[in-house]
């Protein structure tokens, strides 16, 4: 409490004369305080899960506590998604105050810039994986499997998502962001044009990169993904579930374990899957040409390819796991079939040739907020879903997630 005291008074522009100093100081009291209430709850006690008394707490079961902790997350993030000025950062050019600028010394200690509103983020979120993993460990020491897994999670975070891409920009300071461990759909912007570009003008480096997000796409994932299950990266590697594994797992209890939610959840994840691939396929068809004399891929070749692609796919798995399927699965082959026909017949019959009859850049702000703010963001919804727990209104989202607000709150979003 006394470190995010600290924060908070640089929220408010508090002038600390020594940013780097007051920055360690509250960032070790969080570290320091979550360890030792770890310590405090498990290390004197026997193995085995300790869950003794959640239902008596203000925090775990709904109470006055849990809602003011679920008002101030939900509040923080979409300051930080939507109003990052009103976090410190500064407009272009300009230095920056507040929290944000409390986080400068650790940014130019890593990358020699200033830090951003993404920076504050990551660094927090990172530390509460880190801090909050080691509780994990704690409660689990029984489990070898899950101490090795929490240790994974700990691991690609703190080394692929946060320190690799600071080291990247010192080292060739021409490169966007690249979160190595993200895939698609949760990278939904790395084909974007200017990133593309980005990536073919900062040399050798630059194309591996663009290249090994082909490849982690097509070859990487399907292998693994079929030998372990998308457990390999979900458990393992996937920085959007290791908030809700580690800080968030000490309110699972309060998420819906009836066999209706887990229904309705198969069935959405579904709907989900069809929806970014048809959102993908759009998007990056907008950038295209027609003008099959001067590019090789154009937005006919590229539709038809992806219809011809998709066909395959699920073809073959008709073919050789149909038996293997659920209904849902079932349904869920002939939604793709619809949306191959949409692609298809959306493009052929739109006169000014966008998909879904939207402009590109109409499009691309769209599925920027939607897969970029919301569904690859489910980390903090799903540990906010502990906090919002409400019977009025229920989204189920991508990969088994889910989360509940109040319906007053959703429909003002």
């Amino acid at each position: 409490m006394a470190g995010l005291f600290i924060l908070v008074l640089a929220l408010f522009n508090v002038s600390f004369g020594n940013k780097a100093l007051w920055l360690t100081i509250a960032l070790l009291l969080i570290v320091v305080g979550t360890l030792w209430f770890a310590n405090i709850s498990y290390r004197g006690q026997s193995k085995g899960i300790k869950n003794d008394g959640v239902w008596f707490k203000s925090i775990s079961s709904r109470g006055l506590t849990g809602w003011l902790t679920g008002l101030a997350l939900t509040g923080f993030y979409i300051v930080l998604y939507f109003k990052a000025t009103w976090l410190g950062l500064g407009a272009a050019g300009g230095q920056n105050t507040g929290l944000v600028a409390l986080f400068d010394p650790l940014s130019q200690l890593l990358s020699g810039r200033p830090a951003s509103q993404w920076f504050v983020y990551g660094t927090l979120y990172t530390i509460a994986i880190l801090a909050f993993g080691y509780k994990f460990i704690l409660k689990y020491r029984h489990n070898r499997y899950e101490q090795i897994r929490t240790v994974s999670v700990m691991f690609f975070q703190l080394a692929f998502a946060f320190l690799i891409p600071e080291f990247m920009y010192v080292m060739n300071s021409d490169l966007p962001y690249y979160d190595l461990k993200n895939v698609w759909p949760l990278n939904y912007y790395n084909f974007e044009q200017y990133r593309v570009d980005a990536l073919i003008n900062a040399g050798s480096i630059g194309m591996a990169m663009l290249i090994f997000g082909i490849v982690s796409i097509f070859i990487i994932t399907p292998i693994l993904t079929f030998r372990y299950g998308k457990r390999w990266y979900c458990s393992w590697v996937c920085g959007c579930g290791g908030l809700a594994e580690t800080a968030g797992d000490s309110f699972r209890h309060l998420s819906d374990k009836t066999q209706a939610a887990w229904k309705v959840e198969r069935w959405v994840i579904h709907s989900v899957v069809v929806f970014v691939v048809l959102m993908t396929t759009a998007v990056i068809h907008s950038y295209l040409g027609k003008d099959s004399s001067k590019y090789w891929l154009t937005k006919n070749i590229f539709l038809y390819g992806v219809a011809g692609l998709l066909t395959l796919v699920f073809g073959l798995t008709m073919a050789f796991k149909r038996n293997a399927f659920g209904k849902d699965a079932k349904f869920g082959a002939i939604g793709y079939f619809v949306v191959i026909l949409a692609l298809i017949g959306m493009y052929t019959f739109s006169g000014h040739g966008d998909v879904f009859l939207f402009k590109a850049s109409t499009l691309r702000v769209f599925y920027g907020f939607l897969i970029g703010s919301i569904f690859s963001r489910r980390d903090w919804y799903r540990l906010l879903s502990y906090f919002w727990e409400s019977r009025m209104v229920s989204f189920w989202l991508s990969y088994g997630c889910h989360f509940r607000l109040p319906t007053a709150f959703i429909f003002k979003i």
